[in-house]
């Protein structure tokens, strides 16, 4: 996926504040949506979305899908915006 799908996710704030959870750790959708007054069809909705951009992945273990942040993406599109900003880093100094 590219950027296009990983700035649509996150020009959403719940999807935002689901990756802010996510942050502290692995999750389930019923645990992700105990932070929030919607319903379990709605956090799904971002769920998907954010997995199409590939912001976050699923693990399934026994009954359960566990939610994980994908910090290699993350970090992509924040070195992206560190470059956009003019800010160094130390592949530029090469």
């Amino acid at each position: 996926m590219g950027f296009a799908e990983n700035f649509k996710a996150l020009s959403d704030p719940v999807r935002r504040e689901i990756l802010v959870l996510l942050k502290k750790g692995r999750l389930s959708a019923g645990e992700i949506g105990s932070h929030f007054d919607m319903t379990g069809a709605t956090i799904s909705y971002h769920l998907n979305i954010l997995k199409k951009a590939e912001l976050i992945f699923e693990n399934r273990e026994k009954n359960y899908i566990y939610y994980e942040l994908n910090t290699s993406v993350v970090e992509e599109v924040m070195l992206w915006l560190a470059q956009l900003k003019g800010e160094n880093n130390d592949a530029e100094k090469e």
